[in-house]
């Protein structure tokens, strides 16, 4: 196997995986210099080096009817990468993300015994745990992301790898809060709330009204908070100023700049999600809050398998922050929770304190680079002769 100029089949299905894409390509290129890449991805992966067969644009269905409704496409993506694979022109697969194409993919890897490497593992944790079956036959190596998963997969058999996650390397601040303050014109003397409704219109159509009206009662208690509100670039920022009408709490509306939001507050009521885990990397406690459609709650309930549905939590392996889930995400509780943290100063402390571990185990910085030279490794102990074995 020719390792000095490999030829990587990169796949990735959604816009987070071609972020993720992009870095590891980065990171690859370091070591191999004349290294190709095909496969599919966004406008980053391309800008990185990677031939893209198929874009990302219409990869990005969340529901049965949606993914049916294009069907064609999901279905001509899937054969065309399938004879990619095929063709056996690929000195190694790398998947990120996106288990409902990549687990298929990675099968027909193994078919025609083309080493296969995995990057942030489907959460086989929260359901269907009996995929581990079929990712110890398909995958050569597992890189995860969160510290509990490469024990789980060891134990069954299934090399894996935790090098620590990406978001320690993406999760940074750009000013300090008090260049932030001074930004958003806010007093350093007086408490600061953000609301964080999601990225997703859905989310901030059943999530912001409610977020509203807790902001409204934790006035009351408290006269002087004041509030930020960090618009995500996938919402229109009119459909929010319609949402505040006439603003009567002085709610300041930023876009983007998540993170220095998240720097500047003393806690948060955020969406379910990723951000969660972005929050307590930044170390800002913080009221977890979601609401599912009721039938697609009641299948959860049954399917999934874990005791928490905010990310940090489930890193945590606690309840670091309190989630409020369906009907118990109420304008009344979640004032109310808000409150613990904004009028109790030692318990602040201590929520930042757990903050600081859920960081700790995590990993350190370099992360692409660590997962890059372990791929490299792998590949090198693979010969031209080696039938992969797993």
């Amino acid at each position: 196997m020719k390792t000095d100029a490999p030829h990587f089949l990169v796949v990735a299905g959604e816009a987070s995986g071609d972020l993720h894409g992009a870095k590891l390509v980065q990171a690859l290129l370091e070591i191999y210099p004349q290294a190709q890449f095909t496969g599919m991805g966004g406008t980053r992966m391309q800008k990185a080096g990677v031939k893209t067969l198929f874009g990302i644009e219409r990869m990005g269905a969340v529901g049965l009817v949606e993914i049916l409704a294009d069907f064609g496409h999901y279905f001509g993506v899937y054969r065309a990468l399938m004879k990619e694979i095929a063709s056996r022109k690929y000195t190694a697969i790398i998947l990120i993300d996106y288990p409902t194409l990549n687990l298929r993919l990675a099968k027909q890897g193994r078919r025609h015994d083309c080493p296969v490497y995995y990057f942030i593992s489907p959460q086989v944790w929260a359901w269907r745990r009996g995929r581990i079956k079929d990712i110890r036959k398909s995958v050569k190596k597992m890189f995860v992301i969160l510290p509990f998963e490469e024990e789980m997969y060891r134990e069954e058999g299934v090399d894996a790898e935790f090098l620590g996650h990406p978001f320690i390397d993406m999760v940074h601040p750009t000013r300090t809060r008090e260049e932030s303050l001074e930004k958003y014109s806010l007093d350093p003397e007086k408490k600061i709330v953000g609301l964080l409704p999601g990225s997703r219109m859905n989310e901030v159509n059943s999530l912001l009204d409610e977020m509203l009206l807790a902001a409204e009662k934790i006035r009351k208690e408290l006269d002087t908070c004041q509030f930020l509100l960090p618009i995500a670039d996938s919402i229109d920022p009119d459909i929010i100023q319609q949402k505040l009408g006439s603003n009567p709490l002085d709610i300041k509306i930023v876009k983007g700049e998540a993170y220095d939001v998240m720097n500047t507050c003393d806690t948060l009521i955020i969406a379910s999600g990723s951000a969660t885990l972005e929050a307590g990397i930044i170390g800002c406690p913080m009221v977890i809050i979601y609401k599912l459609n009721q039938l697609t709650y009641w299948l959860a309930l049954i399917l999934i398998n874990t005791p928490y549905y905010g990310l940090v939590n489930i890193v945590a392996r606690e309840g670091v922050a309190p989630e409020l889930i369906q009907s118990k995400a109420n304008a009344e509780n979640i004032a109310a929770e808000s409150l613990k943290i904004l009028q109790n100063d030692e318990h602040c402390k201590e929520v930042r304190d757990r903050l600081l571990r859920v960081r700790e185990n995590l990993g350190n910085p370099g992360v692409m680079k660590s997962v890059a030279a372990s791929m490299a490794g792998s590949l090198s102990k693979i010969t031209s002769h080696e039938k992969i074995s797993f």
